[in-house]
């Protein structure tokens, strides 16, 4: 239940009463800087840290993000970061304060980057002395001479008004720290396009500057809070497009996750290496079984139990429908439900209609097998840490052939262990149920596991987000086993819908016994409501949502209880993340199948393979084309480059062969 910790920000040092930029030996405002910048010439950018020299101008930009920010505190470099991480573009990040600017043109001679992320727009530190900005004059024009020539764009990620180093047309309203929210303007909007132009942003946990912009500035607001400006877009005195936000942010706020990825979209000019879409998958585990029944004195039933029965399956799906006609961005929602064919029957009759004979759920499964996605969890659940190979195999293939039996179509290709078992994750006493397993790493999984699986065809194994082995190294990629690199580790997103709990009391119950002020690991200062609980996991979930994750969040049988008014907890919680959601964003929230899900996050782990290796694109403005090339086989993800609509842009996976360039239209924004 642990939860980021966020602190406040802070005001950014005040430029009034601080020395301009100098210039030429002369002290001169930074604007006024800016455009003595831009009437040196059209040849003019600069080649190497602090020196600026003629170069030759192209048309020509790599698909690659500079992040300049102050020290290794500056929180606005973990901000840009985790918008970069999560679409997989390419990036350098520079510390000004230690460290001076990198190349900003190739060897080929087109420019490096396609966009410049500011943490803040004067890059100030106290030196001891008094404030100063970890850029000098000469960096500070080389790089907006870069910016013109090459005709890339600038977003400073928090900034103050006034007109150092350069004038945003930022002027002097309120300024302090209290939450409030924020609307896009008309001229907002177009950047933000994947919220609804109506969506009430908060801003929370920031040290705001309320502006106004000067009258007959050439700058547009972009975000107001009433008539408040905290957003602006604007163009310098030599042509150059800036863009700026005037409070602050980290990863954790949820201001960052809604605006972030738009201002580095308007950065791009929507061209960029990576994507990001948003997904919303479920996972039902443990169909068929029974499982542990927590009772509203504290004890567990365990003998037998709890299981759906064939009306709790109904209600299940009539909510299933409910929930894509209320939510249509969601409207291709479908529970992937993880079975175990021990507990099914498949000899009943196969007359849906009449729903004779058999075992009333195994029925309801067959005549109904379409609604859902089905996951191969195994025949009998086992904990598979310490299973031969024979076993191990059995369980796959067994499970694969009652899917058949029943009509259940199952990709052989994802299997999910039960619990998630046999990845080197246990509690060395095998028979302790209640204290958290140790992970002991992936090298620490079953061998005979292993190769059964590799055997039966599978190629995607479901992990645990809340096991560090399990957490791969890149967004949305997977891990390849160690063991057996053939097997891909495709982690899930737990929540705190406990396994055991069927009902609203029965969930408060073990929440309280759990986060309560008395509970074993507190975190509220008092007992929480079952509505409040919904509503924290909800929140959790959509961080999850908003960052672009892919993942499965993870649910079990009993929580499709109907426990009345055709209800059951996993649909509060996702009635309850779908209905935040829609209320920001107008893009839809996809669903694909597991194989699909896996699939794309090995598209992803290829992806950043790719970059890795030196993967590359360049954009030509003037050709109005993407070049992308690599000097080894493989593929990258690319937005505007072709591809598939989602939202106002396209994405597409570029399959390259060594050093083969692969050019192809730019779908440049405005």
């Amino acid at each position: 239940m642990a939860r980021p910790k966020v602190e406040k920000g802070k005001p950014l040092p005040k430029a009034t009463g601080l020395a301009p930029v100098p210039v030429d030996g002369r002290l001169k405002a930074g604007a006024e800087a800016g455009a003595e910048a831009g009437a040196e010439g059209a040849t003019r950018s600069l080649a190497t840290a602090g020196e600026v020299q003629a170069a030759p101008v192209t048309s020509k930009v790599g698909l690659r993000a500079l992040v300049v920010g102050v020290d290794a505190d500056d929180f606005g470099v973990a901000t840009w970061k985790a918008v970069l991480d999560r679409v997989g573009l390419p990036y350098d990040v520079v510390l000004t304060r230690t460290e001076a600017l990198p190349e900003l043109l190739r060897a080929d001679g087109a420019g490096r980057y396609n966009a410049i992320l500011l943490t803040n727009n004067a890059l100030l530190y106290h030196d001891g002395n008094g404030y100063v900005s970890g850029l000098d004059a000469q960096e500070w024009n080389g790089l907006w001479a870069y910016e013109r020539d090459f005709k890339v764009r600038q977003v400073s990620l928090y900034t103050a008004y006034g007109t150092y180093p350069e004038d945003y047309c930022l002027r002097p309203g309120s300024e302090g720290g209290n939450p409030l929210t924020a609307t896009m303007t008309g001229q907002g909007a177009p950047i933000f396009d994947y919220l609804k132009p109506t969506a009430s942003i908060p801003i929370t946990l920031s040290y705001v500057y309320k502006s106004t912009i000067q009258p007959g500035c050439a700058a547009e607001p972009i975000l107001q809070s009433g008539s408040d400006v905290l957003g602006v877009k604007s163009t310098s005195a030599d042509g150059r497009e800036r863009a700026a936000l005037t409070f602050t942010s980290n990863q954790y706020l949820p201001q960052a996750d809604l605006l972030t990825y738009g201002l580095l979209r308007w950065a791009t000019r929507g061209l960029m290496l990576g994507e990001r879409k948003h997904y919303l998958n479920v996972d039902v585990d443990d169909w068929f079984s029974y499982t542990d029944h927590l009772q509203a004195n504290g004890t567990v039933n365990s003998n037998p139990g709890f299981r759906i029965s064939q009306a709790d399956a109904q209600s299940t799906l009539n909510q299933q429908n409910a929930f894509r006609g209320a939510n249509p961005l969601a409207g291709a929602f479908k529970l992937n439900i993880a079975y175990n064919g021990e507990g099914s029957n498949p000899n009943g009759l196969t007359l849906c209609l009449l729903n004779l004979g058999g075992e009333p759920l195994s029925n309801w499964s067959r005549c109904n097998q379409s609604v859902f996605t089905w996951i191969n969890h195994t025949f009998t659940h086992p904990k598979m840490n310490t299973t031969d190979y024979a076993t191990s195999l059995n369980e796959i293939n067994q499970n694969l052939a009652r899917a058949g039996q029943l009509g259940l179509a199952v990709d052989k290709t994802v299997l999910k262990t039960g619990e998630y078992s046999g990845l080197g994750v246990y509690h060395p006493d095998p028979n302790n149920d209640i204290d958290p397993p140790t992970d002991y790493g992936l090298n620490a999984s079953n061998p005979h596991l292993l190769k059964a699986a590799k055997d039966a065809g599978v190629k995607y194994l479901h992990g645990n987000m809340s096991f560090p082995s399990h957490r791969p190294s890149c967004f949305n990629c997977g891990t390849y086993h160690p063991m057996e690199p053939s097997l891909l580790v495709v982690p899930d997103w737990p929540v705190n819908i406990a396994y055991h709990v069927t009902t609203p009391a029965e969930e408060t119950l073990f929440y309280n016994s759990y986060y309560g002020p008395n509970g074993k690991f507190p975190y509220w200062p008092t007992d929480q409501t079952y509505t409040q609980i919904v509503g924290h996991e909800a929140d959790v979930a959509l961080q999850h949502v908003m960052s672009g994750s892919v993942y499965a969040h993870t649910f079990h049988q009993g929580n499709l209880r109907n426990y009345g008014g055709n209800k059951n907890l996993t649909f509060d919680w996702l009635n309850a993340v779908a209905a935040k959601y829609k209320n920001w964003y107008n893009v839809p929230l996809l669903t694909p199948d597991w194989g699909g899900l896996a699939g794309y996050v090995a598209g992803r782990n290829a992806h950043f393979t790719a970059l890795s290796a030196g993967a590359d694109a360049v954009h030509d403005r003037t050709a109005g084309t993407v070049t992308f090339t690599s000097p080894v086989n493989g593929s990258v993800l690319a937005t505007n480059a072709g591809g598939t609509a989602y939202g106002t842009d396209r994405t597409a996976t570029i399959t390259l062969t060594a050093n083969t360039p692969v050019t192809v239209p730019a779908g440049a924004r405005p």
